[in-house]
């Protein structure tokens, strides 16, 4: 089974469109600048846990944030 890396660019442009530095988006994750840098350029994969914490910080979907769709705005949640 072949695994392809998670899209990176998404995180990265949110982060930028919302004026926030990558060591801001490392503190909410509880990992280190480094770690985030990586996950920025594709270094290292993120986990279900991190997306699900991005998305709702982003205020987004996870479809979004992994590329399945290109509409920002998450589904409505019951």
């Amino acid at each position: 089974m072949r695994y392809d890396p998670l899209p990176f660019e998404r995180i990265r442009s949110l982060r930028i469109d919302a004026d926030l530095k990558q060591k801001d988006i490392a503190e909410l994750l509880h990992v280190k600048p480094n770690t985030y840098t990586q996950y920025e350029t594709g270094v290292l994969r993120y986990s279900v846990e991190t997306l699900i914490t991005l998305a709702q910080f982003y205020n987004t979907s996870l479809d979004y944030l992994v590329g399945l769709t290109d509409e920002k705005t998450p589904y409505p949640r019951d």
